[in-house]
Parts: structure tokens; C-alpha cells; sequence
């Protein structure tokens, strides 16, 4: 059972490092739109940089694999935030 109540708070502690860090990078997008960089320059570059730095931590193969995926997902909703469920 213990086993269980670890596994738990590991994946809790993940979950909550994963909404700190949209909350930081939302908070980034929001002081870019108002410094004035347009809307599509910064989906492309946090795309970007999203994937860089992926690469450079997994290497060009890894990453690739991780994103081929990716289309399948978007089609499926998967990463439509302000959806209805039916």
C-alpha cells in the first residue's frame, strides 16, 4: 500500500510542476503580446524552442518519435483547451 501512496504523490508533484509551469509560461506570453510581439511570432518560437531544447537533451531521432504522434493528437482534441465534452 505504501507503494501505492508513493507512486501517488509522484504523480501529483508532477502534475502540480506541470500547471506551475504553464502558469509561468502563460505569463510569459501574456508580457510578450503586451511588449507587442504578434500572436503567431510567439507560437512559433515557443514551438521552437520547445523542440530545441527537447533535441538537445534527447537527440534528433527521440524527438521525432515523440512528435510523430502529434497530428493524430490535434485531430483528437487532445490539445483543444476550451472544449465540450459530449
Amino acid at each position: 500500500m505504501s507503494e501505492h501512496i508513493e507512486e501517488y504523490s509522484e504523480i501529483e508533484e508532477l502534475a502540480q510542476q506541470k500547471q506551475l509551469a504553464c502558469e509561468l509560461i502563460g505569463d510569459a506570453w501574456s508580457e510578450g503580446l503586451s511588449e507587442g510581439i504578434e500572436f503567431d511570432v510567439l507560437c512559433q518560437a515557443s514551438l521552437f524552442l520547445a523542440l530545441a531544447r527537447l533535441i538537445n537533451v534527447y537527440g534528433e531521432e527521440a524527438v521525432a518519435k515523440m512528435t510523430q504522434s502529434l497530428p493524430e493528437k490535434i485531430r483528437n482534441g487532445e490539445y483543444t483547451v476550451d472544449r465540450t465534452l459530449q
